[in-house]
């Protein structure tokens, strides 16, 4: 047996800032909804905002059309309910053109005097990825017709 000690060498880490992609600039994006005072280029963008905000109640989808293909190895979506309790999930899906698979699905409660914030940051290996979409259901406990929750996004970050 040939055996040999070595020393752990540190490895400088690169900020994480600087790893989020640009997505209002190599994305063109389609949305179900939006209320004109939360647009969805505050959630998109590389800086902390006031985030997106459905107009209508139920169901919404978020759907990037990525302007070249992309290799992703980490998605971070970050959620922020200060006034109803509820249950949320969400999906991502991703893949190309017309062909996606579910890459996530994540149910939480939000509980505005203990959990008013979500913060769900997925390490992925996606290579191609043309499409990626987002569909938020904001509030399970109920019949999606039937929802009087606004759907909400923070952030979401890709890497």
């Amino acid at each position: 047996m040939r055996k040999s000690i070595v020393s752990p060498s540190p490895v400088a880490a690169t900020p994480i800032p600087y790893l989020w992609r640009d997505l209002e600039r190599i994305a063109r994006v389609e949305i179900t909804s939006e209320d004109e005072a939360f647009p969805i280029e505050h959630a998109l963008g590389k800086t902390e905002s006031t985030g997106w905000r459905a107009s209508g109640t139920g169901p919404q989808i978020i759907r990037m059309h990525f302007d070249e293909p992309l290799t992703i190895h980490r998605i971070q979506l970050h959620f922020i309910e200060k006034a109803t309790e509820r249950s949320q999930e969400f999906a991502i899906f991703a893949g190309s053109g017309t062909e996606l698979r579910e890459v996530v699905r994540q149910q939480f409660t939000f509980s505005p005097g203990g959990s008013a914030e979500e913060i769900e940051d997925y390490t992925v290996s996606l290579d191609g990825i043309t499409v990626m979409e987002l569909k938020i259901d904001p509030d399970r406990s109920h019949d999606p017709t039937q929802s009087r929750s606004h759907a909400s996004l923070q952030s979401l970050r890709l890497a």
